[in-house]
C-alpha cells in the first residue's frame, strides 16, 4: 500500500471495523479481568519491524484491535482501583469518538467556532455544577498537573504584581522566591507545576502534624504573621491515600486576613460539593482564588481531561497569550480558549465534557457520587469485618485505606507482606489496587470513582485479596 489518498474509500469501512471492535471490547468489560493473563508477553512481543510497504487501512485497524483486546488494561472498567481514575460515561465516550471524527482545533474561534463556544459553555456548566461564584472563569486542560500549572501561573502573575513586576515579560530574576505554604497533602503534580513555573520546589513550606501529613493550621497561621509580604497557599481537597481534606475554610480565613492567594487542588475532592453528605469537607472552596480538578476522574470523561478555574480570569490571557499576526487580536471578545493555557495544540475536549453534563445533569452526577460513597462505605464494612485486614484511616469520601494484618504475622513483617500481596494482586489481574505508604505503613488505597463500579466489584476485591493472602501465608 502507498499514499493514504489511495485508500480514501476505506474510511467508512475502517470506522465500521473500529465500532464493531469497540462494541466487542466493551460488551464484557464489567466481567473481564482488568489485565488478562499473558498481556505483558503480548505487549513485549509488539516489536514488528517498521513496514516498508504498508498492509493497508483495514489490516492495521484489525491488528490493533486483535492485540488490544488481549493486552489493554481495562482501566475504564469497574474494578480498576489502582489510581483515582474513572471511565468514560456512554455520552462522553460517544462524544469523544465524534471529537476525533470532527478533528477540531480547540485553540481559537478562528480555528473552530464550535470548539470555542462549546468550551465556553462546558466550563461554565462545570462552574455551576460545583457552585463556584460567577466571577470565576476557566479553561479545559489535559489533567490536574496542567490544571495546577495554569492556576499557579495565575498565582505567580498575581504575586509578581504585588511587587510591581510583570513576571511574564521580565521573568523571575528581579524577584526572590515566593513563599508557598501548604500542608503535607500537597500533591506531586502541584510540586511539579511550581518547579516548572520557576518558583522553586524548595520554596514550598509544609506545616504538618502527624505522620499522615495533616495541616498544622496554627503553625501555618503563625508563619503567615511572620511574613512581610504576600504568600501563595496550596490546599488539597481529597488527599490521595485516604481521601482526607485540608481545612479549606480555615485556610480561606487566613488568606483573607493576610492577603494571600489560595489555590485548591481538588483533582477529585471537588466533587464532594455535589452532595450534602460530603459538602462540608469542601466548605470554603468558593472562597479560593483558583481551583482545579480532573475530568477523567469523577466526571468520568475519557482521558485526558481536566479543568482550571481562576477568580480573576483576565490573569490567564495576560499570562499565556503572546499573540501572532495570524491569530485573533488579544482583545477579541469571542471565546479563544487557547489564550488561557500554554497548550496551543488542543483537541476539543469540551465535546465530551458538554455531552456528559448534557446527558446526566446535576442530579445524575449527584446520584453517582452518592452511590460511590455508599460503595466505599460497604468496602469499609467488609474490611472491618474481615479478621485478616486492618483499616488505617476514617473513610472521609471515596477512598478506603487498609492493610493486611493476619494473625501470627509480626508487625515488622507486615510491610513486606503487604508489598508482596500488592504485587500478587496486580499480577492476578482480576482486580487492580496497588499499594501506597500511609503513616509509614505499606497499605492499599482503592478509590471508587468509576461510573460502572458497584458493591459486587469491591466485594471481589476483598475476596481476591483473601485468596491471595492465604496463598502468601501458605495456608
Amino acid at each position: 500500500m502507498g499514499d493514504p489518498l489511495d485508500e480514501r474509500d476505506q474510511v467508512t469501512a475502517a470506522l465500521t471495523v473500529a465500532a464493531e471492535e469497540a462494541r466487542a471490547y466493551l460488551a464484557d468489560i464489567d466481567s473481564r479481568a482488568v489485565l488478562d493473563p499473558g498481556a505483558e508477553e503480548i505487549i513485549h512481543g509488539w516489536s514488528d519491524p517498521m513496514p516498508e510497504e504498508g498492509d493497508g487501512t483495514l489490516a492495521a485497524v484489525r491488528d490493533l484491535a486483535t492485540r488490544g483486546h488481549q493486552a489493554a488494561t481495562r482501566s475504564s472498567g469497574p474494578r480498576f482501583f489502582h489510581f483515582v481514575m474513572g471511565g468514560g460515561t456512554p455520552a462522553a465516550l460517544a462524544a469523544d469518538w465524534l471529537t476525533s471524527a470532527f478533528d477540531q482545533v480547540g485553540y481559537a474561534w478562528a480555528s473552530s467556532p464550535m470548539a470555542g463556544r462549546l468550551e465556553q459553555v462546558a466550563v461554565d456548566w462545570l462552574r455551576q455544577l460545583f457552585e463556584l461564584p460567577e466571577e470565576f472563569g476557566g479553561v479545559l486542560v489535559s489533567g490536574a498537573t496542567m490544571g495546577n500549572f495554569v492556576a499557579l501561573a495565575a498565582a505567580r502573575n498575581w504575586w509578581a504584581e504585588q511587587h510591581d513586576v510583570d513576571v511574564e515579560e521580565a521573568g523571575l530574576s528581579a524577584l526572590s522566591a515566593p513563599p508557598i505554604l501548604a500542608g503535607g497533602y500537597i500533591h506531586p503534580s502541584a510540586v511539579q507545576a511550581i518547579g516548572m513555573l520557576g518558583m522553586g520546589k524548595g520554596s514550598i513550606e509544609r506545616f504538618t502534624r502527624g505522620a499522615a501529613g495533616r495541616l498544622d493550621a496554627d503553625a501555618l497561621g503563625a508563619r503567615m504573621r511572620e511574613l512581610d509580604g504576600p504568600a501563595i497557599l496550596v490546599a488539597n481537597a481529597g488527599e490521595v491515600n485516604a481521601g482526607d481534606f485540608d481545612p479549606i475554610e480555615r485556610m480561606a480565613d487566613l488568606a483573607a486576613e493576610h492577603g494571600a492567594w489560595l489555590h485548591v487542588d481538588g483533582a477529585f475532592g471537588l466533587f464532594a460539593r455535589l452532595t450534602p453528605e460530603a459538602s462540608e469537607l469542601a466548605a470554603g472552596i468558593d472562597r479560593a482564588d483558583s481551583v482545579i480538578a480532573d475530568g477523567h476522574k469523577w466526571l468520568n470523561a475519557p482521558y485526558d481531561c481536566g479543568f482550571a478555574f481562576v477568580r480573576e480570569p483576565a490573569r490567564l490571557p495576560r499570562t499565556f497569550n503572546v499573540g501572532a499576526a495570524y491569530l485573533p487580536a488579544p482583545d477579541d471578545p469571542r471565546p479563544n480558549p487557547g489564550f488561557l493555557t500554554p497548550e496551543n495544540s488542543r483537541r476539543a475536549r469540551a465535546f465530551a465534557v458538554w455531552a456528559t453534563l448534557r446527558a446526566y445533569g446535576r442530579t445524575g452526577y449527584r446520584e453517582m457520587v452518592e452511590r460511590h460513597l455508599r460503595v466505599a462505605g460497604h468496602l469499609s464494612e467488609r474490611i472491618d469485618q474481615a479478621p485478616q485486614f486492618e483499616r488505617l484511616a476514617d473513610v472521609k469520601l471515596n477512598i478506603v485505606c487498609f492493610r493486611a494484618r493476619p494473625e501470627g504475622v509480626a508487625e515488622e513483617e507486615l510491610d513486606a507482606l503487604n508489598g508482596r500481596l500488592g504485587e500478587a494482586l496486580l499480577r492476578d489481574g482480576r482486580v487492580f489496587a496497588g499499594t501506597t505508604n500511609y503513616e509509614g505503613k505499606v497499605a492499599f488505597r482503592p478509590a471508587i470513582v468509576n461510573w460502572r463500579t458497584q458493591e459486587e466489584d469491591v466485594d471481589l476485591l476483598v475476596d481476591v485479596l483473601v485468596e491471595l493472602l492465604e496463598a502468601q501465608l501458605g495456608r
